[in-house]
């Protein structure tokens, strides 16, 4: 049985070596640990804003949304009212080819009510690679307050277009208006009443096969012949479709079709004919002799149509003269009066005398 004192050297021994194997897993941690570990180098870089929003200090420090560092401190400073919040960031090196001098900083915040943190942005930066003590600018992104105070004139519009439309509904609501004898005003609702009476009636008189609207809907004899019409319809069409009457042969017939073609394949080649100067027809649209004599003879009938209508020439006196209408005319007269004469005492004007030597 083991004596007092080896009992006690044992759990010395068992406490040294969880000591020593705690120490060793700490030391593994932070030598593993990409952004708080003691043998990784880090820089400072700094950024500075108008309003911290809850930033403390040991908050994160992302690039692109991944853990880079850690805020060292947030103060505030003198002599720049603008933007008096100074944020300094202790950040790994390990992703410097992706952090620039011109990478945009901004303040987010991991969910509706988490932490804030920085997230840094390099997504547009061109510029060279951070170093330590290099002050990063900033993106400003609207906050909820920001919203707000944007929202506000908005909340005003629709406050005022409340009150308008409250005070309409209370123009409403005492008759005035169009729309409140609309609502209000009994005569119009008994005018409405009395049409809605009236069109139930006209209705009722439909339904009972009255006037002419009912014998359309109700009468038998109506829809018998409407039936008969469209059973003629369809036999006209079959027979159509068949090929027989008229119409069905000028759809059906192949003969019909083939004279056609042929009568289109003539045509066709009359006009190439004519294109090429074959025949009269052909001559006559490309002989340019032809074109001169049928315009000089257009010119000639133009001019002697202008001198007909000034009274030139006999037959444009013939046109023109009253004196020959009137001569005409007389002449005319006489020749009807000498032919009455003759009728009447044909011996006076047709006796023939003969005398002998």
């Amino acid at each position: 049985m083991p004596s007092q004192k080896q009992l006690q050297w044992s759990q010395l021994r068992v406490g040294l070596t969880v000591i020593i194997a705690s120490i060793t897993l700490i030391f593994l941690v932070f030598l593993m640990s990409g952004t708080t570990g003691w043998f990784s180098h880090k820089i400072l870089l700094k950024s500075y804003m108008d309003n911290a929003a809850g930033l403390r200090a040991g908050a994160p420090v992302r690039l692109h949304g991944v853990d880079i560092g850690n805020v060292e401190s947030v103060r505030v400073i003198s002599g720049s009212p603008l933007t008096p919040v100074e944020i300094v960031m202790r950040v790994n090196t390990r992703f410097g080819f992706d952090l620039r001098k011109d990478s945009a900083t901004t303040l987010s915040t991991a969910g509706v009510l988490g932490e804030t943190f920085v997230d840094i942005d390099s997504s547009q930066a061109k510029g060279p690679v951070a170093r330590d003590g290099d002050v990063l600018p900033i993106r400003d992104r609207p906050d909820f307050q920001d919203l707000v105070r944007s929202s506000q004139s908005t909340l005003q519009n629709m406050q005022a277009l409340l009150n308008r439309v409250d005070r309409i509904l209370s123009v409403v609501e005492s008759g005035k208006g169009s729309v409140g004898k609309l609502i209000n005003d009994p005569a119009l609702y008994d005018r409405f009443n009395a049409t809605i009476s009236d069109f139930q009636g006209i209705i009722s008189k439909v339904g009972h096969g009255e006037g002419s609207l009912g014998k359309l809907i109700t009468d038998e004899e109506l829809y018998r012949k409407t039936v008969a019409t469209v059973d003629r319809l369809n036999t006209i069409v079959d027979e159509v479709n068949q090929g027989k009457g008229t119409a069905g042969k000028l759809l059906k017939d192949p003969a019909l079709y083939d004279n056609a073609n042929q009568t289109l394949g003539e045509a066709r080649k009359l006009m190439q004919d004519v294109n090429a100067g074959k025949g009269a027809l052909g001559r006559f649209a490309h002989d340019e002799e032809f074109a001169r004599k049928l315009d000089n003879t257009m010119t000639k009938l133009s001019a002697l149509a202008d001198r007909l209508e000034a009274g030139q020439g006999t037959a444009g006196k013939l046109f023109h003269d009253p004196a020959l209408y009137d001569n005409a005319d007389k002449m005319l007269v006489e020749t009807r009066e000498l032919i009455k004469a003759v009728r009447q005492d044909p011996k006076k004007y047709l006796t023939i005398h003969l005398k002998i030597f």
